[in-house]
């Protein structure tokens, strides 16, 4: 830690942040009234209208393809969305908007379905087998069915039940339901015949996809090769719990952060499957970071025998619970579990004015086995800072309430929250309740501390 720091540039990170969100929101409500702007050219001849149901089939039908293109770009890990909005607010974004996009592919199949059986002068069931078999129709249908089936598995409950392998293979078929959605709407009535209409989705659904191919491929394969990631040491931090060491080459051009994190990739023959979020434990150095990571699923259970030289590949940094997030003097670090890896990192690296105060509360079952525990007590005995482990039962509640006991002066501090999800979302709640402005609250879930 250190002193002396200013802190307007952190005022102004913030306030950039929400600015760049709310922007970015913007762009997204324009380009929905852009994706339904096709189906006055479908209505006919000018003056010939449309009728209801006709326009409900093809103005969801639209929105839907827009909202899937959307969530796309969303998960992309294009660092000019997720710098602006931070990636749990983008994970909110994309679970609100996958509901979206369900509810208006249903809205989409039912008006279709009911246009064509006032059309025919059909029952439903005999519709439904018509449309079904119209050309061009296969891709909706397969479309469809792989978004059910992302959506099921998305769900909070299913999530909780499947492996996160398992959960992040069915998720990647969302890239091929998105592209047959893309193939059935270009053959659609309200593109079909509209060439410049239909360059303009094709290049829409161009530039998307290669963000996805440009972040989420290229930029790793690159970065792999360039620093050449190996885990050079393993240390036990406690039951369940390990800190990995990773070294490379010219680590400082990634330019990371204390309090942010990585998509490691450990390249064994149990775990090179799947990429895990793990924040940084320690402040990062010119040739190696550290990771803590907590056994919560098969992939960290795994990684807690992890031998040194294993080869990695590692996404980022991502994350924006850093101190260019601070706006206020005072901060308190809130930690759950293994959310204290990026609040450690944080706690070592914060600066502290005169007359300053930072303090760490962290949430564990055992204050004499918690991980990292020890550097903790370390670093608040050399810095001048603060740290109180609050025990379960009894000293583990967090609550404005609770809080407010604690630091009186809450209101005009920084408060920075690293945990389990539910308790991140409920402590947020509650602080927004009790009067802390949204720009002094910084958060992202417990996933980034270990999975």
């Amino acid at each position: 830690m250190a002193g002396g720091a200013q802190h307007g540039s952190g005022a102004m990170s913030a306030d950039r942040g929400a600015g760049d969100a709310a922007l970015l929101k913007v762009l997204v409500v324009l380009g929905a009234l852009l994706a339904v702007w096709p189906v006055r050219a479908s209505a006919g001849a000018p003056g010939a209208g449309i009728d209801g149901d006709v326009a409900v089939a093809h103005v969801s039908g639209m929105l839907a393809g827009y909202g899937a293109v959307v969530l796309v770009a969303l998960m992309s890990r294009w660092p000019v969305i997720e710098q602006a909005v931070g990636v749990d607010e983008l994970a909110r974004w994309h679970a609100r908007g996958g509901r979206l996009v369900m509810a208006l592919i249903a809205v989409h199949a039912c008006a279709a379905v009911a246009v064509w059986t006032r059309v025919r002068g059909i029952d439903a069931r005999s519709a439904v087998v018509e449309v079904v078999r119209m050309p061009g129709l296969a891709a909706a249908v397969l479309a469809v069915g792989l978004l059910v089936a992302v959506a099921v598995t998305s769900a909070r409950r299913a999530r909780r039940r499947i492996r996160y392998e398992t959960w992040h293979g069915i998720h990647l078929v969302s890239y091929l339901a998105v592209a047959a959605a893309f193939v059935h709407q270009l053959a659609g009535p309200d593109m079909a015949g509209h060439r410049v209409v239909q360059v303009g989705w094709s290049l829409l659904y161009t530039a998307v996809f290669a963000l996805v191919v440009q972040y989420r491929v290229l930029v790793p394969v690159r970065a792999a090769m360039r620093h050449r990631l190996r885990v050079a040491a393993v240390v036990a931090e406690g039951a369940g719990t390990v800190s990995i060491t990773v070294a490379g080459d010219g680590l400082d051009e990634l330019r990371a952060q204390p309090g942010q994190y990585f998509r490691w990739r450990f390249l064994t023959p149990d775990t090179w499957r799947s990429a895990h979020p793990f924040s940084l434990s320690a402040p990062p150095l010119q040739d190696s970071f550290r990771l803590t990571v907590s056994a919560r699923g098969d992939g960290t259970h795994a990684l807690q025998s992890v031998r040194p030289g294993t080869r990695v590949v590692a996404e980022g940094p991502y994350g924006i619970l850093t101190e260019r997030r601070r706006t206020r003097r005072d901060v308190v670090l809130i930690a759950g579990g293994i959310g204290i890896a990026p609040m450690r990192a944080l706690f070592e690296t914060l600066s502290i004015p005169p007359g300053g105060d930072v303090l760490l509360l962290y949430r564990t079952a055992d204050a004499g086995r918690a991980p990292l525990g020890d550097e903790l007590d370390g670093l608040a005995r050399r810095a001048g800072a603060r740290l109180h482990y609050l025990t379960r039962p009894g000293g583990g509640e967090l609550t404005a309430a609770s809080l407010l006991g604690r630091v009186p002066d809450l209101v005009n501090r920084d408060v920075f929250v690293c945990g389990p999800p539910e308790m991140t979302r409920a402590l947020l709640a509650d602080l927004t309740r009790a009067g802390l402005p949204r720009a002094q609250l910084h958060a992202e879930g417990y996933q980034h501390g270990g999975r």
